[in-house]
């Protein structure tokens, strides 16, 4: 089965281990679409510094009546249930997760064809790893480079008019990051040498160490 036929619940944290995560956004794609958005502000657990609000623009005013993250838990733990996580260089997102919920409820192992479950947040799609591999010819893997050069501009700002708060439709605002690596796994998709790829074969693929990449490959995807 093609990988369009499983949601995929892409993630943008916004914040890091100190401050704890300020905003999320989830984009959920299934059928070669978005089905669903998610996003909101979520109250500090630490130190808020001022290179932190100049990089997200989230200030300790902006947070300091919002719910901490870590009440969000059964939303959370109801996606990875459903459907793998993803994110643009995943690592982050995993980490910061992981800080707040060392492991979800049992889940599916959606990088394996057949049944099989997991303890843990992962594997994760990461459209970093994905692009950086299938495009060697790129300059850069950042996010925002990425949707410059498959000119996917224009799409991400209409779904960010579409689904964005007023002032969060920009890059590092969560929801607007969720939304362009979406759009570029959508992008992905729609490629031909990319019609007939599977949900195991792109989580693989997603792993770049190679032991762990082996050990994910029980049988031909193709």
């Amino acid at each position: 089965m093609r990988w369009s036929g499983t949601p995929i619940h892409v993630i943008d944290f916004e914040g890091n281990l100190t401050s704890g995560i300020l905003e999320y956004g989830v984009v959920t794609l299934f059928e070669g679409r978005i089905s669903s958005v998610d996003t909101r502000l979520c109250g500090a657990v630490g130190r808020l510094r001022s290179s932190d609000t100049a990089l997200h623009g989230i200030s300790e005013g902006d947070v300091q009546r919002c719910a901490p993250f870590s009440e969000d838990f059964e939303k959370f733990a109801r996606l990875r249930e459903t459907g793998p996580l993803g994110a643009h260089y995943a690592h982050a997102e995993n980490s910061l997760i992981k800080s707040v919920w060392p492991y979800p409820r049992m889940s599916r192992d959606f990088s394996r064809p057949a049944p099989a479950t997991v303890l843990d947040w992962g594997p994760w799609v990461d459209t970093g790893r994905l692009y950086t591999q299938f495009f060697t010819s790129l300059n850069s893997g950042k996010l925002e480079e990425l949707i410059s050069v498959f000119q996917l501009d224009a799409a991400l700002n209409d779904l960010a008019a579409q689904h964005c708060p007023a002032t969060r439709r920009n890059y590092h605002a969560a929801l607007f990051d969720a939304l362009a690596a979406a759009l570029l796994l959508l992008h992905l998709g729609q490629r031909p040498e990319f019609a007939e790829a599977t949900l195991p074969w792109l989580l693989q693929m997603s792993t770049v160490n190679p032991e762990k990449r082996a050990s994910l490959q029980q049988d031909e995807l193709f």
